[in-house]
């Protein structure tokens, strides 16, 4: 299951990435936000990184303006690793090496072709379980 949100900057954007789970059968749980209304993006990195956090969804997506925000706020979470993408390239880098659980996007950064395509490269791309990406996920970890 894969967990999904927005804030106002990332509502548009959002709608399309949708669109396109629902074409690949992709299960996800939309967090909001539902409208293009001014809205606090802490709330809804919170709500995915909780949902992950509980096991409720494997990953997630978050969407702001320009995907640094609300990909702050959800790296606060211990065990979160979001992961801000422009990118097909920084997206399969993740994945592989970092086993980021959270892409984070803007939406008034990329367009809805490239996000999809983010979009993909991240969920299809498996963490390489590579000894020296294990070894420095434990540091990122480490309190």
């Amino acid at each position: 299951m894969l967990a999904i949100a927005c804030d106002h900057g990332g509502y548009e954007l959002k709608l399309e990435i949708l669109k396109h789970l629902e074409e690949r059968g992709i299960e996800y749980i939309d967090y909001g936000c539902d409208s293009p209304a001014s809205v606090d993006y802490p709330i809804y990195a919170r709500k995915v990184t909780t949902a992950i956090k509980n096991g409720t969804c494997e990953n997630g997506i978050l969407i702001c303006g320009t995907g640094i925000g609300i990909s702050i706020a959800a790296n606060k979470v211990p065990g979160i690793r979001a992961a801000l993408c422009t990118d097909c390239f920084c997206a399969e880098a993740t994945r592989l090496h970092n086993n980021a659980n959270v892409l984070c996007m803007g939406g008034r950064v990329v367009g809805a072709g490239l996000a999809i395509k983010i979009v993909d490269t991240f969920l299809d791309t498996p963490f390489s379980n590579d000894e020296r990406h294990i070894r420095r996920i434990n540091l990122i970890e480490e309190e």
